[in-house]
């Protein structure tokens, strides 16, 4: 059975990963090898879509490398599924052999597989390994989200909407896609609030950059930022928050049931 969260995550799973911590794998026959692992494993895979606005929990129950298909378990949320098969893009996330596996997929469909709904994608291209060490990653909820005070030049200060969270750092959306903010940069004295939580300080810098279209139509970009030596307690008040967001979202999860 696929667990539906009912709230909005983290992004396509974007990770704050420098260039040379991941690699390409495009051999066909090892990317099969490694899917059918995962899915031997019962692997849980995070599909998010709809610009990494929704993601649903699921697993691979089939690949074909003959059809070029692999197959997911079919959702239980039938406002989840209608969601993810109107998407253009989305983004996978599992792990295999303790390592973060990521591939894309333009179209989702729903088929038949073994006598039982499914979603089948087209066998990837290319996966994705990220070799760093990944922390876990919760999205914002998007009612009141979770906002960052950053301190430009001049003592400026620019504030961003946050959009997925975890103790190496955070993805935000830039309030003007034009702003000065370039990869490799580093802001120090940014803060956050943490609800019921408190106040978090800290330096961030900037991993990753690219262009996002929002729910309204307008283009804006999306940065990845990670956190810059964060202290112990520090980063014990974020996994606190991590933890509250997931119990939150399971109780809606409960509650529409």
């Amino acid at each position: 059975m696929v667990n539906q969260p009912q709230d909005t995550p983290r992004s396509p799973s974007v990770p704050v990963e420098d260039d040379s911590d991941k690699y390409s794998i495009g051999w066909k026959k090892e990317i099969v090898y490694i899917l059918r692992a995962i899915m031997e494993k019962t692997g849980l895979v995070s599909a998010y879509f709809d610009h990494g606005q929704d993601f649903i929990l699921t697993s691979i129950v089939g690949v074909d490398p003959d059809q070029d298909a692999v197959f997911f378990d079919f959702g239980a949320n039938e406002a989840m599924n209608r969601k993810i098969l109107d998407s253009e893009k989305t983004i996978f996330v599992t792990s295999h052999d303790k390592i973060k596996i990521q591939f894309a997929a333009n179209h989702v469909k729903k088929t038949l597989f073994e006598g039982r709904d499914a979603f089948r994608i087209e066998l990837p291209e290319s996966l994705i390994k990220l070799q760093r060490r990944e922390y876990y990653r919760v999205t914002t909820p998007i009612v009141n989200p979770l906002k960052c005070i950053i301190l430009m030049k001049e003592n400026s200060k620019i504030e961003m909407n946050i959009v997925d969270i975890s103790i190496g750092g955070i993805g935000v959306i830039l309030p003007l896609p034009d702003m000065a903010i370039e990869r490799g940069m580093t802001f120090h004295g940014c803060h956050l609030v943490l609800p019921d939580i408190g106040r978090v300080e800290g330096t961030l810098e900037v991993r990753n950059l690219f262009d996002v279209t929002l729910k309204s139509g307008l283009k804006s970009k999306r940065a990845g930022f990670q956190f810059v030596d964060l202290p112990a307690n520090v980063q014990t008040m974020i996994q606190r928050y991590i933890i509250k967001v997931e119990r939150d979202r399971r109780a809606m999860d409960m509650d529409w049931q």
